[in-house]
């Protein structure tokens, strides 16, 4: 293996995504990073190359390039077909080491919140976690700025030659946005919300053309010091926001009766077909719904066909969550509320009225049809 120095940059090239799987299935964080990481490395002018590690997925990786990926490095030992930190650590590690790539991404799911700071420990690098969104091109990071920030740029001098990666993500609860970049070590390394990124078309064509790369670790699983002796699922049923097409989301509007304004979301999004109920923040930290339902900067982001928000005022850390949804419909008692403001549709009102109304209305549209 070639010698190894985190501060030497000029070593590093090629931008990397870690590729998460379970049960020999790749997840959806993984279509995303690949979607972004094309992105980067065309920002770049280098590789996209995808690290994934388990047990028998050769052609599976394939899968990879039809979202982006030039190549996948598929580390395939038994010992990784279910997550072990010990051994999915070493041989990360292991392969970064020899080959150095300038950018590594990991989902921020609980595997790579797990497994993100112990490579950057082990590698003497930075990691940036929980990010949102990333540039490469400065040109384009301004442009972020001026879309999404309060900064008046007119006074703001950048260096419009750096390159290093700028990983930005949520701070203090939500209430600011933090860049932060890695300019002396490599690889730079972030964890990426679930959710944030789009995921690009799936291309057969580059999917076939994709080159794979295997590499046998030959771990000893004897030697490893963790094992692992079962996997449990837990039992609770989690909704599933990412993958919704129709989110019902509800806020401070339903305090008077949040059994009801529940009951009345739930039924709102059985209407529309297969919708699912989020939350504000708000409601979460009152414990009326568990965090899994909370959209917003410091729960998921979400990109749904239908976003309907009953009774959330519509605060930055919430917009943030859902802003890019492709149809927002709000309703809401104050004329002024924020949320009016990125609505595709607005109706003023009360909510307990309102929503009926709006169940009957989808109803009788899907009858018509």
């Amino acid at each position: 293996m070639a010698e190894y120095n985190s501060a030497a940059i000029e070593e590093f090239k090629d931008i990397w995504v870690f590729c998460e799987q379970r049960g020999g299935k790749l997840m959806n964080t993984d279509f995303e990073l690949i979607s972004e990481g094309r992105k980067l490395a065309d920002e770049r002018g280098s590789k996209l190359v995808g690290l994934l590690l388990g047990s028998g997925m050769e052609e599976t990786a394939k899968e990879l390039g039809g979202y982006g990926a030039d190549k996948v490095i598929f580390c395939d030992d038994p010992a990784l077909a279910v997550y072990n930190n010990e051994a999915y650590t070493k041989v990360i590690c292991d392969v970064v080491m020899e080959k150095k790539p300038e950018v590594l991404l990991i989902g921020a799911s609980n595997i790579g919140r797990d497994l993100g700071p112990r490579c950057a420990a082990r590698l003497h690098t930075g990691l940036t976690a929980d990010c949102t969104h990333l540039d490469i091109d400065m040109d384009k990071y301004v442009q972020f700025l001026s879309e999404a920030s309060t900064i008046d740029l007119s006074t703001q001098k950048f260096d419009m030659e750096d390159t290093n990666l700028k990983m930005t993500r949520p701070a203090f609860g939500g209430h600011l946005m933090a860049t932060i970049i890695c300019p002396r070590f490599r690889p730079c390394m972030s964890t990426v919300r679930p959710g944030v990124m789009k995921k690009n078309v799936f291309d057969e064509a580059k999917a076939a053309a994709c080159e794979i790369e295997v590499i046998k670790p030959g771990l000893d699983e004897a030697a490893l010091k963790e094992k692992v002796l079962e996997v449990v699922k837990e039992a609770k049923e989690l909704v599933d926001l990412i993958g919704a097409d129709v989110i019902v989301s509800v806020g401070n509007g339903i305090r008077k009766d949040p059994e009801k304004g529940i009951a009345l979301a739930k039924e709102l999004a059985d209407a529309f077909g297969g919708g699912v109920v989020g939350s504000s923040r708000a409601l979460v930290d009152a414990g009326i719904l568990s965090p899994d339902h909370q959209v917003g900067q410091t729960g998921k982001t979400v990109h749904p066909k239908v976003y309907v928000a009953l009774g959330i005022s519509g605060a930055i850390q919430h917009k943030a969550g859902m802003q890019d949804s492709e149809l927002i419909i709000a309703v809401n008692k104050s004329e002024i509320a924020p949320i009016f403001e990125i609505a595709d549709y607005g109706i003023q009102g009360d909510l307990f009225k309102v929503v009926p109304l709006m169940i009957d209305a989808v109803k009788a549209a899907k009858a018509a049809k």
